[in-house]
């Protein structure tokens, strides 16, 4: 059984429909992408996800469950947890109150010091800041920021809406290696980003998403292979 199964999924912002009767799955483990041009519904497939967008038809099931309906900090509480486009952080709040931001849902208090102790391994740079505000430092630094605080929910599945939007190069090639790692942790990552060729190349699978509609679908090798995924999104 798949841990993330959309089935038939539409959604409607008013009378425009944004996502059509999509269907896709997350097995365990996996790192899956979605590629696709600006407007073609990626983000709005994650907000749908995690649950700030309702529903128009179909069905989202997480590990085993049909979510559907349920509310949005209740996915946080299952296990989903979103970094959005744009970061999102709380820009007047440390680095430190941020992350602590991020556990907010979590009952098992006592035992959030070893993912502090699991985020500033993974991200130096943070325990080096930890009492200095947010919205003070670099986009790149604001993009580890946010996937620290996303990762204090101990999720089992992590969302990653444009995680290397607007960052230099070398920000880039740190915050893929930085998935990467979290998966081999043990944390299934749905990943959106631009950057089609990363996002491939990472992937176990990949979807193409156009105008709201799944177009493609196989491994990240397959796609970053065939002619047409080459022309369309990779330069190529």
């Amino acid at each position: 059984m798949a841990l993330l199964e959309l089935d038939d999924v539409s959604v409607h912002y008013g009378r425009i429909q944004a996502i059509h009767d999509m269907s896709i799955h997350v097995e365990e483990g996996e790192i899956v992408s979605l590629i696709g041009a600006n407007g073609a519904g990626k983000t709005t497939t994650m907000r749908a996800v995690a649950g700030l967008l309702g529903l128009s038809g179909g069905s989202i099931t997480f590990d085993g469950d049909d979510i559907s309906r349920t509310k949005a900090h209740l996915r946080v509480v299952r296990g989903i947890s979103l970094t959005p486009e744009g970061r999102g952080i709380f820009p007047s709040m440390t680095v430190l109150e941020n992350l602590d931001m991020g556990a907010y849902a979590r009952k098992d208090k006592s035992s959030m010091s070893a993912d502090f102790d699991r985020v500033f391994d993974l991200f130096p740079r943070l325990k080096e800041r930890q009492k200095q505000s947010g919205g003070t430092m670099s986009g790149g630094e604001q993009q580890m920021l946010a996937i620290g605080r996303a990762l204090m929910a101990h999720p089992k599945l992590l969302l990653l809406d444009e995680p290397s939007m607007g960052l230099a190069p070398q920000f880039i090639r740190q915050i893929f290696r930085i998935i990467k790692e979290v998966n081999q942790q043990g944390t299934t990552v749905l990943l959106v980003e631009q950057n089609a060729n990363q996002a491939l190349k990472l992937a176990n699978r990949a979807y193409i998403l156009e105008t709201g509609r799944i177009t493609r679908e196989g491994s990240g090798a397959e796609l970053a292979a065939d002619d047409s995924v080459k022309a369309a999104y990779l330069g190529g």
